[in-house]
């Protein structure tokens, strides 16, 4: 009885599917291409203005020459899902085997960018505290 009004949310009609991303239909597409890992939002309205597609489209109004035409700028032009990720893991990769501080920072999985470790980032370094207490143990009395 319940399940009447229930629709499918995720049925394929409304999705596209672009360089095997699903991307929402019922978005903007400057915002429906950062779906693509490695597109954000000042890449997205750069390749749209490129291509001469309104910025406000929704994803369901594109037509087919449109779709073809970013589809091909963002192959011929930038890396994007599997070959960025590639690419990025290939670098960190390199760092490691020069042995770069960045590249040990990386195999230690400690942070990168200069962040402290003192206080932040114990999960990671295995250091895990239920409670913050005050430092010093409790002295037994006889």
């Amino acid at each position: 009885m319940w399940s009447a009004g229930i629709q499918n949310i995720n049925s394929d009609k409304d999705n596209m599917r672009l360089l095997g991303v699903n991307i929402p239909d019922n978005k903007r597409i400057e915002v429906a291409l950062t779906y693509l890992y490695g597109i954000g939002r000042s890449l997205a309205r750069r390749i749209l203005i490129k291509n001469a597609v309104d910025i406000n489209k929704r994803t369901s109004e594109l037509t087919s020459g449109e779709i073809n035409k970013i589809k091909e700028e963002i192959e011929k032009t930038y890396k994007i899902e599997g070959e960025l990720r590639q690419l990025i893991r290939q670098n960190i990769g390199l760092l490691k085997e020069m042995q770069a501080y960045r590249g040990l920072r990386h195999s230690r999985r400690l942070p990168v960018r200069g962040q402290r470790t003192r206080t932040n980032s114990r999960t990671v370094r295995g250091n895990v505290r239920k409670t913050a207490g005050s430092g010093k143990r409790k002295v037994e009395l006889k």
